[in-house]
């Protein structure tokens, strides 16, 4: 059973570049966790200020594994319970919320990619 996870992040509109401009720097990086399925940043096309962050797991394990990994830690400055890396850079986001969704229907076009940032 596939499970989605969608993090929805507050983004002041001056900001959205440099939203887009991490996580560009970083695709692939969770590509090697086992269970991942992809990744998408979705970028508001109206006058929304919520960014989604939409990742595929086989399944809440895999998800599960992933926020107690190292790679994690170090993709996010620190990890849960843990004070942030102070030569990191400050958030872009004022808030987020995760989402967690399982696929009930579902249809896919083979061969069909999606769009580079």
């Amino acid at each position: 059973m596939t499970v989605i996870k969608i993090n929805a992040i507050t983004v002041p509109k001056e900001s959205g570049d440099e939203l887009a401009h991490r996580f560009a720097a970083r695709l692939g990086a969770v590509d090697g966790q086992p269970g991942f399925g992809g990744f998408e940043l979705l970028q508001p096309t109206d006058d929304r200020d919520q960014w989604l962050v939409v990742t595929r797991w086989d399944d809440e394990e895999s998800y599960q594994a992933w926020l107690a990994s190292t790679d994690f830690r170090r993709g996010h400055g620190h990890g849960p319970g843990e004070a942030p890396d102070p030569a990191r850079p400050r958030p872009v986001g004022t808030a987020s919320e995760v989402w967690s969704y399982r696929v009930a229907v579902g249809s896919r076009r083979r061969g069909v990619r999606p769009s580079p940032l």
